[in-house]
């Protein structure tokens, strides 16, 4: 690592999440930071994916620990809500907080 004129260690990108910080995958957990939770066709609306595409993604925060999937019905028609776990919060605040160290740092 380097170090700035003040001494103080410069973060490396290798520190930066990399689940996070693939641009669907971020915009995911961007929505789902600010919200309890959202349904899948809201969340596909927002961001703009595919169907498939934001399946795939999710499987993925899923996979590693950040979104919460549930399946259920309302009125026989199946609902699909999405939240972030508490370790899919955490991560994403040090996320976060990463990339504003990183950029903060930057000269210029």
């Amino acid at each position: 690592m380097k170090e700035n004129k003040d001494g103080e260690k410069i973060r490396s990108l290798s520190e930066i999440d990399r689940v996070i910080h693939e641009p669907a995958r971020l915009l995911i957990m961007a929505y789902l930071f600010v919200v309890e939770s959202a349904d899948f066709l809201f969340l596909e609306r927002q961001t703009g994916l595919t169907r498939g595409n934001l399946s795939s993604h999710l499987s993925k925060l899923e996979d590693a620990g950040y979104v919460e999937i549930k399946k259920e019905f309302v009125d026989k028609i199946p609902r699909t809500l999405l939240s972030l776990t508490v370790s899919g919060r955490e991560a994403f605040k040090a996320y976060r907080d990463n990339m504003k160290h990183v950029l903060d740092e930057l000269p210029g």
